[in-house]
């Protein structure tokens, strides 16, 4: 994810303001080696998986739409996914603790390191291929993300920042399987938030405070900062997840 923003960065430094449409492409931040492939007779489809930079995060690629094009939706407990029958089958899968839904994508982030990625990856190839098999809703209720949707009551900085949001950070962020929320702008400050790989990537800080906030600074000087921010709801279950597991491990050192 980082790579991604240093890149484009260095760019900008050395060419000056340009106008958006006219400014360098984001290169793919993706440099793993060969992706690893799951096929199925049913719909002669085939799954791909990509690294991300969280490594509690692998992104699925089923060949397939999963959601209309720059939308994504997350799923950061298992309660949430109430109305995707796609999430609710995931979340199924023993060691799955969170799944993000992309135009093409599916982030799924395990419950924890011990988790062993090919241990729980032929159920979550094999999961993905009978949904999409199904014929089944990816969602029944619930709306994508419509946060950078340019609203009538908008004033200019802030559709700036939607706009750029939009069509130059989102799709690389997305590109590491996970987006960014915009939830508002306050006095200089931009307050966005992170989901799927980045909600819990060790470099999410580094990517807003030297990525996303340069670009937006570059484009837009009424920029002063990018905060990061969490629901409250976020908040309490990720406490309540990590006491979750710290009496897990108190256990199997007694045992």
């Amino acid at each position: 994810m980082w790579r991604s923003f240093t890149k484009l960065l260095g760019s900008l430094s050395k060419t000056g303001p340009a106008l958006p449409n006219s400014t360098p492409n984001l290169p793919n931040s993706f440099n793993h080696g060969a992706p690893s492939i799951s096929t199925t007779s049913i719909l002669n489809m085939f799954v791909q998986t990509q690294e991300t930079p969280n490594p509690n995060s692998l992104k699925f690629l089923p060949g397939v739409k999963v959601l209309d094009p720059g939308q994504t939706i997350d799923f950061p407990r298992a309660q949430d996914a109430y109305c995707s029958p796609l999430g609710k089958l995931l979340f199924r899968i023993d060691g799955v603790k969170s799944v993000f839904l992309g135009p093409d994508f599916i982030t799924i982030t395990r419950a924890e390191e011990d988790v062993e990625w090919k241990v729980i990856k032929p159920e979550i190839f094999a999961t993905i291929m009978d949904f999409f098999a199904s014929n089944l809703p990816v969602l029944t209720e619930a709306k994508p993300n419509t946060d950078t949707e340019i609203n009538d009551d908008d004033d200019e900085i802030v559709q700036m920042i939607k706009e750029l949001l939009d069509t130059r950070i989102r799709p690389t962020v997305q590109e590491d399987g996970g987006d960014i929320v915009f939830m508002g702008y306050e006095d200089g400050i931009v307050k966005l938030k992170m989901q799927g790989s980045c909600s819990s990537c060790p470099s999410s800080v580094v990517t807003l405070k030297n990525g996303v906030q340069n670009m937006l600074q570059f484009y837009i000087p009424e920029v002063v900062a990018v905060e990061q921010v969490m629901d409250k709801s976020d908040v309490v279950t990720e406490k309540v997840f990590e006491e979750f597991e710290e009496k897990q491990k108190e256990k199997s050192e007694k045992t």
